[in-house]
């Protein structure tokens, strides 16, 4: 049977809907037949808001985040970003991508690595120094800007990373688990201070995890998906006030959250099979 084409307009007309997709499928060709990734999604993320997709290993979670960033062609289904199609959003920059390893240049200095997006924008080299100083300092990396990727721990290399996909102002900042290759210690600290991010710079953020811990502490909206094909469980609302610290995470409220994306992941498997 072929899919259905994706629609090339927005799933609907809510002008503070960053992302919303209808009935999204995507399927893979392999040589041992098609590989069924997403079925049947529909999710709306607002402006403003931080959503955390999780779920088991091989869910369609990342594969979804490289939908809506056009790095994954969806094969059926509605899919729009910032009110455009995805490949229109992609053209004009509309989001910036942390991917889960730093992706740093070794041979670029930090501040030369972050602007690395705005060197390929034709941006002037003054101009792209101030930008370098002011998403440094935004990510506490003041005076590391000459040092290189080698000089500085894993957790320093992915927040330079995170300034690189800010840079150039994007509304949608994508992540996909950012701080899943690192200590608990250094996770929790890093979870605390892209909250903070978030706080100042109000954008959008859609993050992938697969720590119930790490999706309640720093979303507004947690989205559980089932065992591949990659379906939407359960949707569920965080409302903890945007300044929060990691004491949260011992309060009953807090606890009542994890506890429901836990059984949703539950359902989940208990679905699948």
């Amino acid at each position: 049977m072929t899919p259905s084409p994706v629609q090339s307009g927005p799933a609907g007309s809510d002008g503070d809907s960053v992302v919303r997709a209808h009935g999204l499928t995507l399927s893979f060709q392999t040589a041992d037949g098609p590989v069924h990734a997403l079925s049947d999604i529909d999710l709306e993320i607002g402006r403003g808001e931080f959503v955390s997709l999780i779920g088991p290993s091989g869910c369609g979670k990342t594969t979804l985040l490289r939908a809506i960033a056009d790095l994954e062609q969806p094969t059926g289904g509605n899919l729009s970003v910032n009110g455009v199609p995805a490949h229109e959003a992609r053209l004009a920059r509309g989001y910036g991508y942390v991917f889960q390893a730093p992706a740093l240049y070794p041979w670029r200095t930090i501040e030369r690595n972050v602007t690395l997006p705005l060197e390929i924008m034709g941006m002037a080299a003054g101009a792209r120094r101030e930008k370098a100083r002011d998403y440094l300092e935004l990510v506490n990396l003041s005076g590391f800007e000459k040092k290189f990727p080698w000089q500085l721990s894993g957790g320093m290399q992915q927040r330079a990373s995170i300034a690189r996909a800010l840079c150039f102002d994007p509304d949608l900042l994508l992540m996909d688990e950012p701080f899943g290759a690192l200590d608990e210690i250094v996770r929790d600290h890093l979870n605390e201070q892209l909250l903070q991010l978030w706080a100042k710079t109000q954008k959008t953020v859609v993050f992938v995890t697969h720590s119930i811990p790490e999706a309640v502490f720093l979303s507004t909206k947690i989205v559980v998906m089932s065992p591949r094909p990659g379906r939407i469980i359960d949707v569920i609302e965080a409302d903890f006030p945007r300044e929060r610290s990691l004491d949260i995470r011992e309060t009953p409220e807090f606890l009542e959250v994890a506890h429901r994306v836990r059984e949703g992941l539950r359902a989940g498997h208990s679905y699948d099979d």
